[in-house]
Order: C-alpha cells, then sequence, then structure tokens
C-alpha cells in the first residue's frame, strides 16, 4: 500500500471510529453527532441563518443543513424564528431543552477528547495538524473549521 492511501485509510478510520464512539454516547440523549455539532455550533455562535449554520458545520460540508435543522426543530431543540431587522429572514437558536443538552453534550465531548488526548500522548503532532490544515485548506470542511475558529 502506498503511504498516500495509507493515511487516506488510517485518516478515515480515524473518523470512523470517532464518530462511533461519539455516537455510542450521544444515543442515550437521543441525538446524533451530526446534530450534536449543529447545537454546539448554535449554542457558540448562533442565532445564525440555515446558510450562516451551514458554513460553520463540517459535518455537512457541501449539503445542505436543512434535514437537520428540521429534526432538531421536531425534537424541541431548535427554534426557528422571524428575524426583526427583516421577516424574510429566519434565525435558527436553541430551545430551552436544546440549551440545556449543550453541557451533556460537552462532556461527552470532552471524554473524546480526553482518549485522544491519551493516544497522542508523547507524540509530536505539529506537522500532522499542518499537513491536515493545508489538506483541506481550500476544501468546503477545511474552510468551515477556518471560519469556526475566526467567530
Amino acid at each position: 500500500m502506498r503511504p498516500a492511501e495509507e493515511l487516506r485509510y488510517l485518516i478515515l478510520a480515524a473518523q470512523r471510529e470517532g464518530n462511533r464512539m461519539l455516537g455510542q454516547a450521544l444515543r442515550p440523549l437521543g441525538i446524533t453527532p451530526s446534530q450534536a455539532e449543529v447545537i454546539r455550533v448554535l449554542q457558540e455562535h448562533g442565532p445564525l441563518s440555515l446558510n450562516g449554520l451551514g458554513e460553520l458545520l463540517v459535518c455537512e460540508s457541501g449539503n445542505s443543513p436543512s434535514r437537520l435543522v428540521d429534526r432538531l426543530v421536531a425534537l424541541g431543540l431548535v427554534r426557528r424564528d422571524v428575524a426583526a431587522h427583516d421577516r424574510r429572514h429566519i434565525d435558527l437558536s436553541l430551545t430551552q431543552e436544546g440549551a440545556e443538552l449543550v453541557r451533556q453534550i460537552a462532556e461527552i465531548e470532552e471524554r473524546l477528547y480526553q482518549s485522544i488526548d491519551a493516544a497522542a500522548e508523547g507524540r509530536e503532532l505539529g506537522q500532522v495538524f499542518a499537513f491536515l490544515r493545508a489538506f483541506v485548506a481550500d476544501l468546503p470542511a477545511g474552510q468551515a473549521l477556518v471560519r469556526r475558529a475566526r467567530s
């Protein structure tokens, strides 16, 4: 296997396993990792328009986040409000129930991050981060990460 192919599959395997672990931990809350990302983005950057939300999501880069929002609205975790400045504009924000879920999501994410930190202990990751940032820099998911870091 050539190095680029192995790297591709290692990244894919790490992403799948991390998402599987996160999904299992979120299951008791009744949400998926993608839905948790929407909730966290709204908590950190909301209220947002649907387009504004989509520009900050990594889980749905290139796709419309509307199905995620529709499901979260149906679950009573996100609300759609007509913006005060323009009646044609809809703002998305967390409901009280959604805001209460943020702490639990953050705790679950923290446990995942601790397991990643443990696996990385003693390893120099600077070059790995630089490579991955460069690789995704001009791609939608990479641009979403840059926008999230800036706002």
